[in-house]
C-alpha cells in the first residue's frame, strides 16, 4: 500500500513507519521539520505538514491511499488535538481519500467496571486535559462520513520488545492477568499496520494490551 503517516517523528509515528516499511509498503513520513527526520530507507518519502491546516494537509495526503494520524500535541497544548482532527477530516476530504487509521487515546476506554478509565480516581490529574482532547477529536472522526479507525493503546505505553502477540478489545480496557493493560509501542505499531492490511474496524475503535 501507499500510505502517508501523519506526526511520523513522535515515538508512536516512527514506529508504525518502521512496520510498515518492514511489510514492503511504500511510506511517505509528513512531518512538521523534515530536516530532523533522521530514517532512512528506499520506500520512504519524507514531506512537509502542518496538521492543523486543512490546506497543508490535502497537500500532504493527495496521491496517497490511506492515511494514518500518530499525531500528539505538546504538553499544554492539549487542544491542538481537536484543531488537528478537523484539519485531517478536512485535508482528506479535500484531497479526495477516504480511508483513515487514528492513534489515540485511552482514557475513553471502559474499565471493568464500566467507568472511563479518565474518570477513575488513580488515574493521572496531569493528563486528563489529553485525555479529553483525544476523546473529543473521537467523536469528530465518528461524525465524518470516513472510512475511519480510532486505535486506542492500553493505559500504559512504553518502549519495549515487538512480539507480534497481543490481544484485542473494544471499548474496553484489555487487562492481563495481574490486572495491568499495557501494551509496548514496537506491539502498538503492529496492531496498526495489522488493520492498515485487514481492515477489520471500519468505522469502530480497537484497542490493544498484552
Amino acid at each position: 500500500m501507499d500510505v502517508v503517516v501523519l506526526g511520523a517523528s513522535g515515538t508512536i509515528g516512527k514506529a508504525i513507519v518502521q512496520e510498515a516499511l518492514k511489510r514492503k509498503h511504500e511510506v511517505t513520513a509528513a512531518v512538521r521539520n523534515p530536516e530532523t527526520f533522521t530514517l532512512e530507507h528506499e520506500r520512504l518519502h519524507i514531506t512537509t505538514v502542518d496538521v492543523l491546516d486543512a490546506a497543508s494537509v490535502a497537500a500532504a495526503v493527495r496521491g496517497h491511499e490511506e492515511v494514518i494520524s500518530a499525531y500528539g500535541p505538546a504538553v499544554g497544548q492539549e487542544k491542538d488535538l481537536i484543531t488537528a482532527a478537523k484539519a485531517i477530516v478536512g485535508g482528506m476530504q479535500e484531497a479526495g481519500l477516504n480511508r483513515l487509521l487514528v492513534v489515540g487515546g485511552a482514557g475513553s476506554l471502559k474499565t471493568e467496571t464500566g467507568e472511563l478509565l479518565m474518570d477513575t480516581e488513580k488515574f493521572p490529574a496531569e493528563i486528563r486535559p489529553l485525555a479529553e482532547a483525544h476523546a473529543e477529536a473521537y467523536e469528530i472522526y465518528k461524525n465524518t462520513e470516513l472510512d475511519y479507525t480510532y486505535a486506542s493503546p492500553a493505559a500504559e505505553v512504553q518502549s519495549g520488545r515487538r512480539t507480534g502477540q497481543f490481544r484485542i478489545g473494544l471499548d474496553r480496557l484489555v487487562f492481563d492477568e495481574n490486572g495491568e493493560s499495557m501494551i509496548s509501542v514496537q506491539d502498538f505499531a503492529v496492531a496498526m499496520i495489522d488493520e492498515l492490511e485487514e481492515g477489520n474496524f471500519s468505522r469502530t475503535r480497537f484497542t490493544v494490551a498484552y
